[in-house]
């Protein structure tokens, strides 16, 4: 397989309903739960391009673009946006889709660092 084969085959997509018990007093998702996901996102990306033991290194600008009101359904997307020789960059979005309406918008975008470690937890390669 190609590298650019790996990196459209490990492109991640999870759905979620926006429950009350994830939003703050605003009834909005909460920006720590927003991040949780799209990292948990990343690392699921991350981990299905190398097929190794991935860590999170660093979350790159990450934009509240528009709220996530309760009662909503948010869509992940985890790509791979760049490919260095331990580590890799996974741009994660969200959008946010009306229950009931067809209405979608992005509202939620960044980028997480994660870099390839070994049994021994020291960087490896991830392309060999």
């Amino acid at each position: 397989m190609t590298v650019e084969e790996k990196i459209k085959a490990s492109e991640t997509r999870i759905f979620k309903a926006v429950f009350p018990n994830t939003t703050n007093h605003y009834d909005t998702l909460f920006g720590g739960t927003a991040m949780m996901l799209m990292d948990e996102v990343a690392f699921i990306t991350a981990t299905r391009f190398s097929r190794q033991r991935m860590v999170t290194v660093s979350s790159d600008r990450i934009d509240f673009n528009h709220p996530i009101p309760a009662g909503t359904i948010v869509e992940l997307i985890g790509s791979i946006s760049h490919i260095g020789t331990t580590s890799m960059k996974v741009r994660v979005e969200i959008f946010v889709e009306q229950m009931y309406s067809e209405d979608r918008e992005k509202a939620v975008s960044g980028e997480f660092s994660f870099v390839a470690i070994d049994e021994h937890k020291k960087p490896t390669k991830i392309l060999k």
